[in-house]
């Protein structure tokens, strides 16, 4: 059977000088600065869906009018209103020396007990001790226990009636009676910080150790033939190659203290009185029990400054970020 004349290689609707253009285009893009913002632009995307739009959402609601039980208001543009409301509000003011103090003692305390752990099972795991690697695995247990169900657990064991610390503390003599820990503005407030302190100093725990178990013995063996003791191989070794992690995870620590109201909304509910509220609490009780979120957004916005603030100080003073 005869066939026709061969009429190319291309099917009819290719054209080779479309493709050769095309790919001549990409080859010319590629070696130019464009290429790598086009390669960053799904991460800029989805940076944009899930950090910058819902900032930029609750910065601009504290600008606005925004009560659910008072619908006749609408939603308008009211500035700084919300601010200056809050600059006269004697609840804000204890919230913020509140959250200071909850947040710069818990963190410290957090800090100081999961390196002492971590120091301990890094000594422990070098001496092949029976029973560390276990210790290692319970020792996470209050991190990853809920802290609502962690709340409740200390509630009972700190209750005035049928509590088990307090029926020891008495026995000891440490109390001369039965306390109401969490009902006391005395005592409300440090209770609070020792059940916050057992459910996430072992956060630093689990980051401290897998730092020092990076650290090379020949490091130490090299300083305890020059004599070094402990303490010295601990300053001029273990210290400095911490202090990355330390910095890093204070940071993150600070910002979880600050954010994270439920062990209070558990234990206190920010009582009694106002002895244990703090500005994540208050937030959360304008928005969610008043629902006047144009002030619960200003608060957070207060609460995301002094996050900054302190992340950028913080950092500068620690010297982590010096060659």
């Amino acid at each position: 059977m005869p066939m026709g004349p061969r009429k190319g290689v291309f099917p009819a609707d290719s054209n080779p000088s479309i493709h050769v253009g095309v790919g001549s285009r990409i080859a010319l893009i590629s070696e130019t600065h464009a290429w790598a913002y086009l390669l960053l632009l799904p991460s800029f995307l989805l940076v944009l869906a899930v950090l910058i739009y819902p900032v930029g959402s609750g910065i601009l609601l504290s600008f606005r009018e925004m009560r659910l039980t008072r619908p006749d208001l609408g939603t308008a543009f009211i500035g700084l209103r919300h601010y200056r409301e809050l600059w006269s509000d004697p609840v804000f003011h204890i919230s913020l020396v509140n959250t200071t103090i909850w947040a710069l003692v818990g963190t410290t305390a957090q800090f100081v007990c999961g390196l002492i752990s971590a120091l301990a099972l890094n000594r422990g795991l070098h001496r092949l001790l029976p029973g560390m690697r276990l210790a290692r695995v319970l020792i996470l247990l209050p991190w990853v226990m809920p802290s609502v169900v962690a709340g409740h657990v200390w509630a009972l064991m700190l209750d005035s009636r049928l509590g088990v610390i307090n029926d020891m503390l008495v026995r000891l003599g440490v109390l001369d009676r039965y306390m109401a820990f969490f009902a006391d503005p005395q005592t409300a407030l440090p209770a609070v910080l020792v059940v916050s302190t057992w459910g996430a100093f072992p956060f630093f725990t689990l980051f401290y150790l897998a730092a020092l178990q990076g650290i090379p013995d020949d490091l130490y063996e090299a300083a305890g033939v020059d004599g070094a003791g402990l303490w010295l191989q601990f300053r001029h070794i273990t210290w400095p190659m911490l202090v990355p992690i330390v910095v890093a995870t204070i940071v993150l620590r600070m910002i979880g203290m600050v954010n994270a109201p439920d062990l209070l909304l558990v234990l206190t509910g920010g009582g009694p009185g106002h002895a244990t509220q703090v500005l994540s609490l208050f937030a959360f009780q304008k928005a969610y029990a008043e629902f006047d979120f144009g002030y619960a957004a200003a608060v957070s916005v207060v609460m995301m400054l002094m996050l900054m603030a302190f992340t950028v100080v913080y950092v500068r003073i620690s010297g982590v970020t010096k060659e």
